[in-house]
């Protein structure tokens, strides 16, 4: 399922890159590099045709994020305060109807996420259209209705930040993507981004070698 360059035009895309990453020892999660590429560049270029407009949530090594061609856009809110901060920063940004968002540590990225999630959202009249991983809501994994964004930002300032709670104020449908299991595994660990590299890696063989160029 391939997104409608009308549809398409209307979607921003951001990749959450703006953690702490305590779980990596305080890497830069984004910028780890998998199979010869930093693991942000796996997931931009999976999003890419996907999406009219591509930004990269960081608080750090932004520069190094810009090299990647995207604009970088920081939490509004000081401290690391989630991906719930990250997604109202892009949605200040953005000039389209939807913004859809992705974390930066998911290197099997599905070619038609924004397809399917733009079509439960029609389909069910909703406002927020998140993946399901098969029974498990996986909430990163969202597009967003722009018009939101006050809602976003004042129970940001309410001091919340828990992003299935907000979710639930709003109209929202889950999208079964139970088939795309891969897109969903966490590199949390060094020896968890050793095994997609190797995931990664036997891809590109089967292939033919032109994954990945």
């Amino acid at each position: 399922m391939s997104v409608d360059p009308a549809v398409r035009g209307e979607i921003t895309g951001v990749v959450l890159a703006g953690g702490r990453a305590t779980r990596m020892g305080g890497a830069d999660k984004g910028l780890l590099r998998v199979a010869g590429r930093p693991m942000v560049e796996h997931v931009l270029r999976a999003l890419r045709p996907q999406v009219g407009n591509l930004l990269v949530n960081a608080n750090r090594n932004i520069d190094r994020y810009r090299e990647f061609g995207v604009t970088v856009v920081t939490d509004l809110m000081e401290g690391f305060c989630g991906p719930l901060a990250g997604m109202a920063s892009a949605m200040q940004v953005a000039r389209t109807a939807y913004v859809l968002s992705v974390p930066c540590d998911s290197p099997f990225l599905s070619e038609d996420l924004a397809a399917r999630l733009h079509r439960g959202l029609v389909l069910d009249g909703a406002r927020i259209a998140v993946a399901d991983s098969g029974g498990r809501l996986e909430p990163v994994f969202a597009l967003l209705d722009r018009s939101l964004l006050p809602s976003l930002l004042a129970y940001l300032e309410a001091g919340e930040r828990k992003i299935d709670r907000w979710y639930a104020q709003h109209p929202m449908t889950r999208v079964d993507f139970a088939d795309e299991s891969a897109m969903f595994l966490n590199l949390n660990t060094p020896e968890e981004v050793a095994a997609a590299e190797a995931t990664i890696r036997s891809r590109t063989a089967a292939d033919g070698g032109s994954a990945g160029r």
